[in-house]
C-alpha cells in the first residue's frame, strides 16, 4: 500500500508534523513524549463541545487516589453512563488530551461519561492501569446516584491503549460477575502484546504516527516479564473464552499496526456469540479518533460511535 491511499487530511497532516520535526515517540523519555505529544493531541482534537456539566473527582483506587472526570450532558437523567479510557500506549496522555473526545461522546449518546485517569507507565507497570480501569468501573457502579447515572446502563470505552483496557474491564467484569456492563466501545485497540509480527505491522510499521517502534516502545515501558505479554488482562485476544462478553463496536484504520488484531478481536467475539459491529476507516491512521480537528472523517467515526452506544442504551 502506498501513501496515495491515504486520506488528503491524514497525509497533510504527516507532512506538516515531519516539516515541523516532531520526534518519534521511541526517541524520547517517556517524560519527554508527554511533554511533545499530550498538547499535541488537545490541539488536534479541534474546539471542544460545551456540555452542562464537568466535574473533577478523585476516587479511591488500589494505588492510591484515581483522578476521574464526569462529563453530563443536557438534560434531567437519570443518564446511562460511558466509563472512557484514554489512549496513549499506556504511557502518555491523560484527562486533558482526550476531553474533546468526551464531551462529544456526551452530547452525542446523550449519556454520562466518566473519563479515567489511570496510573502511567513505567511509573507504574502492569497490572497498575488494568487495576485502576477496573476500580474505576466498580465505583461507577456503586455511585449511580452520586453521578445522575442509570445502575443498568453502563457501558466501556476507549482508544487503543484504552480500547485494549475496556476490553479488559469486560473480561474482568464477567470473571469477576461484575459490574455488569451492557456494551464496549473498542477503538483500535490493542488486544495482543504478545506478537508485533502480523501483516498491518509490516505493511503499515513505520510512517503512520504508530509505528512499530513505538509500539516496542510502549510494550516495553508498560510490561515488566515476558510472561504477562500473554496474559489475557495484558492480551485479551489470548483469553480462552469470549462468551459472555456485552456487545462491542470495534472501529479500526486502514493504516495501523494494529489493525489485524483488533479485527481478530472483533471475529473471535462474533465466534463466541457477541454482537459485534466492525468498522475499518479507510485512509485512516491510528489515533484518527483523535484528530476531529483536523481531519473530517474523525467525526464520522465519532458519529458511529455515539449511533452505536444510543441504541445500545435504548435497549
Amino acid at each position: 500500500m502506498t501513501r496515495r491511499r491515504l486520506d488528503p487530511q491524514i497525509e497533510a497532516l504527516l507532512q506538516r508534523m515531519a516539516q515541523q520535526g516532531v520526534p518519534p515517540v521511541h526517541t524520547l523519555t517517556p517524560v519527554q513524549a508527554r511533554e511533545s505529544r499530550n498538547p499535541l493531541f488537545r490541539t488536534l482534537g479541534g474546539s471542544p463541545e460545551a456540555v452542562a456539566n464537568i466535574e473533577n473527582v478523585a476516587i479511591p483506587g488500589p494505588g492510591g487516589q484515581i483522578p476521574i472526570r464526569i462529563y453530563t450532558p443536557q438534560g434531567s437523567g437519570s443518564f446511562p453512563v460511558l466509563i472512557y479510557f484514554h489512549g496513549g500506549g499506556w504511557v502518555i496522555c491523560n484527562l486533558d488530551t482526550h476531553d474533546s473526545i468526551c464531551r462529544s461522546l456526551a452530547n452525542g449518546a446523550a449519556c454520562v461519561v466518566v473519563s479515567v485517569g489511570y496510573r502511567l507507565a513505567p511509573e507504574h507497570k502492569f497490572p497498575a492501569a488494568v487495576d485502576d480501569a477496573y476500580a474505576a468501573t466498580q465505583w461507577v457502579a456503586h455511585n449511580t446516584d452520586r453521578i445522575n447515572a442509570d445502575p443498568t446502563r453502563i457501558a466501556v470505552g476507549g482508544d487503543s491503549a484504552g480500547g485494549n483496557l475496556s476490553a479488559v474491564v469486560s473480561l474482568m467484569a464477567r470473571d469477576r460477575s461484575g459490574p455488569s456492563l451492557m456494551y464496549q466501545l473498542l477503538v483500535y485497540p490493542v488486544t495482543d502484546l504478545s506478537s508485533l509480527d502480523t501483516d498491518s505491522y509490516r505493511e503499515h510499521g513505520e510512517g503512520y504516527m504508530l509505528t512499530k517502534d513505538s509500539m516496542e516502545y510502549y510494550r516495553g515501558h508498560y510490561i515488566s516479564r515476558e510472561g504477562e505479554l500473554r496474559n489475557p488482562y495484558a492480551s485479551p485476544l489470548l483469553a480462552r473464552e469470549l462468551s459472555g462478553l456485552p456487545p462491542a463496536l470495534v472501529i479500526t484504520a486502514e493504516f495501523d499496526v494494529l489493525t489485524d488484531e483488533s479485527e481478530a478481536y472483533a471475529d473471535r467475539l462474533k465466534q463466541a456469540g457477541v454482537p459485534v459491529i466492525y468498522t475499518c476507516y479507510k485512509g485512516m491512521i491510528h489515533a484518527f479518533f483523535s484528530l476531529a480537528g483536523v481531519v473530517d472523517r474523525a467525526r464520522d467515526a465519532m458519529n458511529e460511535a455515539t449511533t452505536g452506544l444510543g441504541s445500545a442504551f435504548a435497549k
